[in-house]
């Protein structure tokens, strides 16, 4: 931001800023300088509030839809305020007991996927918008039991629980026929050998055995070599749960249909979602949460929404999965930034197995 007079005129311009950006979160319309004077601290008025104005839009803070209209933040100018203006986020009692009361009961505590899908629809309810939470890859799933059942057709029942709990049934197609005791076998070789891997280094240990000359005659690892690398080849797409799409339609933002067909255009494609969310979250170094606004978005479809974002279910330490917000630029940043983080630091507690979670107020923050 350009100064002007020292370090005191530099400050007012950002509290005017700031101001905008609060006033236009607040009510979605266009803010004109007699109301900015009239929140002003230091009695300015419009003539001066006019001419700061004009100043942060040619600097590229603000901007107005029609000459006689008052102003409205940028890209730019939100991205300044999400900076420089939003502390430390602090969780209000009523989104927490909300989130709580939705995420904590038994069936979400017994079931991964029920937890999964209520996350999604409690960021959406929250948040007003699209609340989306995608699980680990399989891939990252660390292995506490695995069993091969036998299907007609040359077909095999994979069934794998994490050590998480969560369970995946997935169907692969093989060459050749397994008996079932061959296939139990190769479930006991597994279990005996690799259970707290993760799936992804089980086939690469596997892979790496394979090469030794003596495993070229060991069926018990051929088989294993086989059945694990097609478990992971046909299932290692993520689940997305996404929850509010139709918000967007009572938005005023969206009132350009373009614009509405274009986020829902992007929410139908669900890998594209798990690479906005990885990307947006890659790029931020440093925040637990991220946020990525309007045209930071690599992706044409969002250029005019903001994603707030975080990693979540932990594996073995290592985050996997990922929940986020998809709204118009027009955002609550700082609320919502603050359920974002505390639903994702209450999965990372919950995939820890902290018996505290159940018991406390709220996770440590």
């Amino acid at each position: 931001m350009a100064k002007r007079g020292g370090s005191t005129y530099d400050d007012r311009k950002k509290e005017i800023l700031a101001a905008v950006v609060r006033s236009h979160i607040a009510t979605g319309q266009p803010v004109g300088s007699f109301a900015l004077a009239r929140q002003s601290t230091e009695s300015l008025s419009s003539a001066t509030i006019r001419n700061i104005c004009a100043e942060l839009e040619e600097e590229g803070y603000l901007t107005h839809p029609h000459t006689s209209a008052g102003r409205i933040p940028t890209d730019r100018g939100y991205r300044c305020y999400v900076d420089g203006f939003l502390g430390p986020t602090k969780l209000s009692r009523s989104d927490a007991a909300r989130i709580r009361e939705r995420l904590l009961d038994e069936e979400s505590l017994l079931n991964p996927e029920v937890l999964m899908e209520r996350a999604s629809a409690v960021l959406s309810q929250l948040s007003g918008n699209v609340g989306i939470v995608v699980s680990p890859s399989i891939a990252r799933d660390r292995l506490n039991h695995i069993e091969f059942v036998k299907l007609p057709d040359f077909r095999i029942l994979v069934i794998t629980v994490s050590g998480a709990g969560r369970v995946l049934d997935r169907v692969i197609r093989v060459d050749e026929e397994f008996g079932r005791d061959e296939l139990n076998s190769t479930a006991r070789y597994l279990m005996d050998n690799f259970e707290g891997w993760t799936l992804e280094e089980i086939r690469d240990e596997l892979m790496r055995r394979m090469t030794e000359e003596k495993a070229l005659y060991d069926r018990f690892l051929r088989n294993a070599v086989l059945l694990c690398s097609k478990s992971l080849k046909e299932g290692d797409e993520p689940d997305v749960f996404i929850e509010g799409a139709s918000n967007i339609l009572a938005r005023p933002d969206f009132v350009d249909t373009e614009k509405m067909r274009a986020l829902f255009r992007m929410l139908e494609q669900k890998s594209k979602i798990v690479k906005i969310l990885n990307e947006c979250i890659e790029s931020s170094n440093v925040e637990a949460v991220a946020v990525r606004i309007g045209r930071e978005i690599n992706e044409s479809d969002l250029r005019n929404c903001s994603v707030i974002a975080s990693r979540c279910f932990y594996s073995g330490g290592e985050p996997a999965g990922s929940i986020g917000v998809v709204g118009p630029t027009r955002l609550e940043y700082g609320r919502l930034i603050g359920i974002v983080e505390y639903i994702s630091r209450l999965f990372e507690q919950l995939a820890q197995g902290s018996s505290s979670v159940v018991n406390s107020s709220a996770p440590t923050l």
